[in-house]
């Protein structure tokens, strides 16, 4: 009998984290993520099968049982689920026209963490991250200094950092860098 191999894929940048200077960083584990683009039509029905309303509001998330949904356009969002769920499948039987793409190996998520967060993404993000512009749950397709993140305000110091992960080494060295100075 042949030996069949089995490729492993490993997470970029597994385990890392950071602490200090009132701020820490951690890699979070892998997630299912789905980029989803629907017309208004069929937004009911995708949100039911989803089980979370799809945010209608630029700016705004909504989450339920693991799963988030960020706004990121009129007609755009990003899926994120944490428990083990399948976004795509449960939008298979959706009517309405909408596309539904797994976006799974393409993002990592940073969590940035503690008093001094805000300060650290803002090292290299030119929005205004108050607690009163960008309150919890807010979330925006913005930048960490040279490239494109999907950024999502989880608690008053928290803040989740999804970027490609083509561009992970650069933006966790980035906010490294912040995180000391």
């Amino acid at each position: 009998m042949a030996k069949v191999a089995i490729a492993n894929r490993n997470p970029a940048l597994a385990g890392h984290s950071v602490g200090g200077h009132g701020v820490s960083l951690k890699v979070l584990g892998p997630a299912s993520r789905m980029s989803l683009r629907a017309r208004p039509a069929a937004v009911a029905a995708l949100s039911k099968a989803l089980g979370v309303s799809l945010p209608d509001r630029a700016k705004t998330s909504a989450a339920k049982s693991g799963r988030t949904i960020l706004w990121l356009g009129p007609d755009e969002w990003l899926v994120i689920d944490e428990a083990g769920g399948d976004p795509v499948g449960d939008c298979a039987s959706v009517k309405g026209l909408h596309s539904a793409v797994d976006v799974s190996h393409r993002n990592v998520a940073i969590a940035v963490t503690g008093p001094n967060a805000a300060a650290t993404v803002n090292a290299g993000c030119p929005q205004d991250l108050s607690l009163q512009a960008f309150p919890v749950g807010a979330a925006s397709r913005t930048v960490l200094g040279k490239v494109e993140m999907v950024l999502l305000r989880t608690g008053e110091d928290a803040f989740r950092v999804e970027c490609w992960r083509s561009f992970s080494d650069y933006v966790y060295g980035f906010l490294s860098e912040a995180a000391r100075d």
